[in-house]
């Protein structure tokens, strides 16, 4: 078969689906991409002789620049009549997609929702804006794959696509992470300057209203009255950084929160930790959560969509229902007492996190597409 994988923005491409597209190569089908190219398109593919489409796609659905994106996705239609198949991810290239092949029938059109704009609790415009559009071009979708219940059970219930199927996300390489060992969770203290009985709480996310830090910020300022050595690293960079620099110092927190900024090294900052968590108001698939499971880490999350598909409330971790500072506090308090219970957790984080390997995922992928094979 002949592929075209389209993507609004090469990252997406980069970050995520390159296994996915070395998969089906390796089967011998043939694979180009389309994206708005903002970062070099990853070597691999253009080793394996990937061909690549820019396509000025723009993230948001208002920009009148996703009409030429449209026109010259036409084009590449129209030129390249041998496309078999076109899978796209998300949302704004994906309506683009739908729209252009509603009318060629001999191509078939998968379509990868990372986690839809409109979910309980969202915003009114995100459901009039997102949802009658997403309904609408379904009719157009063979394939429909969600990454969480709440998603799949809206578009298997709400939508008309050919076909709507849930999977474990886009593929965790399990390969990059370790298991948490004392040994080295003592030796990373050491070298990052953090002693060996403090209370160390991660969480690798944009500082935007969307993550909520907030919460974070506000419960540790009740778990250092429990907890004085309690450490909250908080690891990223978004439009809330002066914001919660400002909140840390008036709730007088300099030394137990760490605005750490981008790092490359989340992986290890990860392993000298002892819980992460989420306040998230928003995720489909949150990855963050997904590697602190590989690295064996309990979990204290907010109750949110995609959140809840990979924390089981007293199981890996907890879930907070409501914006409540004071619950976290409360869980974490529990967590600190309890080594057994933190033990527990860090097992079945490690187990659960199996069915979110990239072999998985690809091995579920695989089925999809046999199935649309069987059906050609």
């Amino acid at each position: 078969m002949n592929i075209l994988y389209v993507s609004t923005i090469s990252g997406t491409i980069n970050l995520f689906l390159v296994p996915h597209i070395t998969r089906l190569m390796d089967q011998g089908h043939t694979v180009s991409v389309a994206c708005r190219v903002e970062d070099p398109i990853h070597p691999e593919l253009l080793a394996r002789g990937v061909k690549v489409y820019p396509i000025a796609f723009q993230r948001s659905p208002f920009d009148k620049r996703n009409l030429e994106a449209y026109r010259e996705l036409n084009r590449v239609l129209d030129e390249e009549v041998w496309f078999d198949w076109v899978h796209t991810h998300t949302p704004v290239a994906s309506a683009l997609v739908r729209l252009a092949c509603r009318d060629r029938q001999d191509v078939r059109v998968l379509y990868t929702a990372h986690g839809f704009h409109f979910f309980k609790g969202a915003a009114r415009k995100n459901w009039l804006t997102y949802y009658p559009v997403e309904k609408a071009l379904s009719r157009y979708t063979d394939v429909l794959i969600t990454m969480n219940s709440e998603d799949y059970a809206c578009a298997a219930d709400k939508f008309s696509a050919g076909r709507v199927v849930n999977v474990h996300g886009v593929g965790v390489d399990l390969s990059r992470f370790t298991l948490q060992a004392e040994s080295e969770k003592e030796r990373l203290r050491r070298e990052y300057g953090f002693a060996p009985d403090d209370f160390i709480l991660v969480y690798a996310a944009a500082l935007n209203n969307r993550k909520h830090q907030t919460i974070l910020i506000e419960a540790m300022a009740e778990l250092v009255k429990v907890v004085p050595k309690a450490k909250l690293l908080l690891i990223g960079k978004g439009p809330n950084e002066v914001g919660y620099s400002a909140l840390v110092k008036l709730l007088k927190l300099e030394g137990q929160v760490y605005l750490m900024g981008y790092r490359k090294d989340v992986p290890q900052l990860m392993q000298l930790a002892d819980v992460a968590v989420s306040s998230s108001n928003q995720e489909g698939l949150p990855v963050n959560v997904m590697e602190a499971m590989a690295i064996g880490l309990p979990l204290i999350v907010s109750a949110c969509r995609g959140n809840r598909d990979l924390v089981e409330d007293g199981r890996n971790g907890f879930l907070i229902k409501q914006d409540d500072p004071a619950m976290y506090a409360e869980k974490l308090v529990m967590l600190y007492f309890d080594d057994k219970l933190r033990e527990s957790m860090k097992r079945e984080s490690a187990a659960m996190i199996q069915d979110y390997a990239v072999e998985n995922v690809l091995r579920e992928m695989d089925e999809i597409y046999s199935e649309l094979l069987r059906r050609e």
